[in-house]
C-alpha cells in the first residue's frame, strides 16, 4: 500500500506579525514545516506534497527536494489548498495523510499510528483526535453509540451537551486517496467565508456509507497548531522538553532540563554532563564523558569524548577527545583542536589547528594559523594575522614556547624547537631551536620617576585653577 501526505503550508500567518513567512519559523532550530516533513517521512510516507502560496520561494528555498510542491496561487481554504495537489496525487492508489505545516509537535509515531487504525478499520478517512482540558475554539468529536465517528461540530455551532465534549479535531487526516479527491469535488464554498473546507469531505463520505475513524492522540501537546507567538514559545517550550527527555533516556545527565536548550540536530553521547544555561545548536555532536556549560553556547562543532567546554562559545569548530576549553574563551569558524589541547579564559582562536597538547592558556588571540604539538602560547600572545587587506597565515611547528605578550606578524614561520622571548615583535621566520627576541632595550633613568610625578602634578593645579 502506498503512503502519500499533503502537507498545507500556503497562508500568511497574519497573527505571527512577523516579515518570515509562518511555517518557517523556527522550533528548536528546525522550520515548523521542516518538523511536519520529518513526521511524514518517519511514517514511511513515499511522497510528499507541500502546498504553498504566501512566501512560496522562501519555503521552497528552504526545504529544497527534500519535497514536491504544489501552488495555491489563491487561499480559498483547505479544502481548495489540497485540491491543488490533485495533479500529482489524483491518480494514485493507496493512503494520503493531510496535516498542516504549522503542527510542529506531531510524531513520527502518531501518524503511523493513524494510518495503521485507518487500514485495519478500513476507513474512507481517518481524523487525528486529541481530548484537551478546554477544547474552546476547537471542532468536536461527536461520537456513536458504537464508538465511532458521526460528525465534526465546530466550535461555535455546539450545542450544551457538544460542547462539553474534550476531544477536539486536530486538523490532521487520513484518505484514501482515490476517495478523498472524488469527494473533493463536491465540496463547495456555500458559508459565510466562501471558502472551501476540508472538514466537509469527512461528511461527504459519511453521507456515501463509507466509514469514518478516529485516531485519539496520546500526548495532546501534539495538537498545538502554532498560529501566534504565544502558540509559538508553547511549542517551542514542549519541544525542547521532549528533545531535552530524549538524551536523558540515552545517558545524558541535566543538572537543570528547564534552563539547558538543544536543537532538533543535536546528538550527546552517554555520561555527558550539561549545566544550566548551555545552548546546543544546528549540527553539533557531542561525544560521551564531556561536560559542557554552565552558560556554553556551541554551534554547529564537534566535541571529542572526554572534553570539557566551561562558559564559553564555539561556532563551526573541531575539538578533539579530553580537551579542556574556558571559561571564556572564542572558538570560532574553522578552529580544529587535537586530543588534550588547552584552550584557557579569554582566548580567541579563529581559522587555526592546533596540536595534540598544546596550550592557549589566557588572553590571547589565534587566528590562521597552524600550530604543531606541545606549544605553549604565552599570556596575552597574539597572531597579527590581517593588514586590512589581506590575511596571513602563521606556522608553529612542534614544541615551540611563545612567551607572553608576543606578537607574530603574519605570514610567519617558527621552527619546530624554537623559543620566542616574552615581549618580542616577531617579523621573520625563525629556525628550528632558535631564540627570538625582537625588543627596545631597556633604559632606566634614576630618579627621574619623581621629575614626572611633580610635572604631572603642576599639569593638573594649572587646569584646576
Amino acid at each position: 500500500m502506498k503512503k502519500m501526505a499533503i502537507v498545507l503550508a500556503a497562508g500568511q500567518g497574519k497573527r505571527m506579525k512577523s516579515k518570515l513567512y509562518k511555517v518557517l519559523h523556527s522550533v528548536c532550530g528546525k522550520p515548523m514545516v521542516g518538523h511536519v516533513l520529518d513526521a511524514v517521512r518517519g511514517a514511511s510516507c513515499e511522497r510528499s506534497i507541500v502546498v504553498v502560496g504566501h512566501g512560496a520561494e522562501s519555503v521552497k528555498s528552504v526545504l529544497g527536494s527534500s519535497a514536491e510542491y504544489a501552488l495555491q496561487a489563491e487561499q480559498l481554504g483547505t479544502g481548495h489548498a489540497v485540491m491543488q495537489a490533485k495533479p500529482l496525487l489524483g491518480d494514485e492508489e493507496g493512503v494520503t495523510v493531510v496535516i498542516c505545516g504549522d503542527t510542529p509537535l506531531v510524531r513520527a509515531e502518531t501518524v503511523e499510528a493513524m494510518i495503521a487504525l485507518h487500514v485495519k478499520q478500513g476507513a474512507a478517512a481517518t481524523i487525528l483526535t486529541a481530548e484537551l482540558s478546554d477544547p474552546t475554539g476547537y471542532g468536536r468529536i461527536v461520537r456513536g453509540s458504537d464508538n465511532g465517528v458521526l460528525r465534526i461540530v465546530e466550535h461555535k455551532d455546539c450545542s450544551p451537551e457538544e460542547t462539553a465534549i474534550k476531544e477536539i479535531n486536530t486538523g490532521t487526516y487520513c484518505f484514501d486517496n482515490r476517495k478523498l479527491f472524488q469527494a473533493l469535488e463536491q465540496v463547495t464554498n456555500e458559508n459565510a467565508q466562501g471558502e472551501y473546507y476540508l472538514p466537509d469531505v469527512i461528511g461527504i463520505l459519511q453521507s456515501e456509507g463509507h466509514a469514518i475513524a478516529a485516531c485519539l492522540v496520546e500526548d495532546s501537546s501534539e495538537a498545538i497548531g502554532v498560529n501566534d507567538r504565544v502558540a509559538l514559545g508553547e511549542a517551542e517550550r514542549l519541544m525542547r522538553l521532549r528533545i531535552n527527555a530524549g538524551h536523558q533516556m540515552n545517558g545524558v545527565t541535566f543538572i537543570d532540563p528547564a534552563h539547558t536548550y538543544i536543537e532538533a540536530n543535536v546528538t550527546i553521547g552517554s555520561d555527558t554532563i550539561l549545566y544550566p544555561g548551555t545552548v546546543l545548536r544546528g549540527q553539533t555532536s557531542i561525544g560521551s564523558d564531556c561536560v559542557i556549560g554552565p552558560s556554553t553556547e556551541i554551534t554547529n562543532t564537534i566535541v571529542g569524548n572526554g572534553s570539557t567546554i566551561r562558559q564559553s562559545v564555539a561556532e563551526g569548530a573541531e575539538v578533539r577527545e579530553e580537551c579542556n576549553v574556558g571559561p571564556f574563551a572564542f572558538l570560532r569558524p574553522g578552529t580544529k583542536l587535537g586530543r588534550h589541547v588547552k584552550v584557557g579564559d579569554f582566548v580567541e582562536i579563529k581559522n587555526t589547528v592546533i596540536g595534540e597538547n598544546s596550550k592557549v592558556p589566557h588572553l590571547s588571540y589565534v587566528g590562521d594559523a597552524v600550530i604543531g604539538t606541545n606549544v605553549n602560547i604565552g599570556c596575552g600572545a597574539i597572531t597579527a594575522n590581517y593588514d586590512g587587506y589581506n590575511k596571513s597565515k602563521t606556522e608553529i611547528g612542534d614544541n615551540v614556547f611563545v612567551g607572553s605578550n608576543s606578537n607574530l606578524i603574519a605570514p610567519l614561520k617558527i621552527g619546530s624547537g624554537a623559543y620566542i622571548v616574552a615581549g618580542s615583535t616577531i617579523t621573520q621566520n625563525v629556525a628550528d631551536n632558535d631564540l627570538a627576541i625582537a625588543r627596545e632595550r631597556q633604559v632606566n633613568k634614576p630618579g627621574y620617576a619623581e621629575k614626572i610625578r611633580a610635572r604631572a602634578r603642576a599639569k593638573k593645579d594649572r587646569e584646576t585653577e
